[in-house]
């Protein structure tokens, strides 16, 4: 009986989002997912020391009545839209991590909103297949993501010394030219 109660309690929801007038409830996030979110968390915590901008994880971004979503990562670098419980407006840069209860969430509803309030950076990664999609802010719409992918040893085997050569094995924040993610160490586990 008592391991029924703690089963339960640890399946559900622990959040809520509004995308667009929808209250969606948030389920617990995977191993995996958690790896990737601390490890990018870290790795921007340690650049932003001492700098203007922050780093929040799971913080919840008010845009407007209709919308309040609660990114993975997010990067503020305007003070004033940081409130006690929340952030007010757009943040600077915002990573999701795919699940697969989120995947088509990811790239439609909430792309959509983030490009629709101007955040000028979104990053949609997928600890499963290790692909990172980043889209980029232009003329208020997100051009074609660039895709950055972590070759396996056979994958990686597979290339020919061209395709290695034209292969991103770091990643960096649009506004920062000397941040750089290795891609091994974002998916490591």
């Amino acid at each position: 009986m008592e391991n029924t109660a703690i089963q339960n309690n640890i399946e559900e929801p622990e959040a809520y989002e509004i995308i667009n007038g929808r209250e969606i409830m948030m389920a617990a996030a995977s191993m995996p997912h958690l790896d990737v979110q601390g490890n990018l968390y870290q790795v921007i915590k340690n650049y932003l020391e001492g700098k203007k901008c922050r780093v929040y994880s799971e913080a919840k971004v008010v845009f407007d009545e209709k919308n309040w979503l609660q990114p993975d990562i997010l990067v503020i670098c305007d003070r004033d839209k940081i409130k006690k419980n929340h952030i007010e407006g757009a943040p600077d840069f915002v990573a999701e991590i795919l699940s697969p209860a989120t995947q088509a969430r990811d790239f439609n509803e909430k792309k959509s909103i983030y490009e629709k309030f101007g955040v000028p950076e979104y990053w949609i990664i997928d600890p499963t297949g290790k692909n990172v999609f980043i889209y980029l802010l232009k003329d208020d719409r997100y051009m074609n993501p660039v895709v950055h992918h972590l070759f396996n040893t056979d994958e990686w085997d597979a290339l020919t010394r061209q395709e290695r050569t034209m292969q991103t094995l770091t990643l960096k924040l649009s506004m920062y030219d000397d941040l750089e993610i290795n891609l091994k160490k974002l998916f490591a586990r």
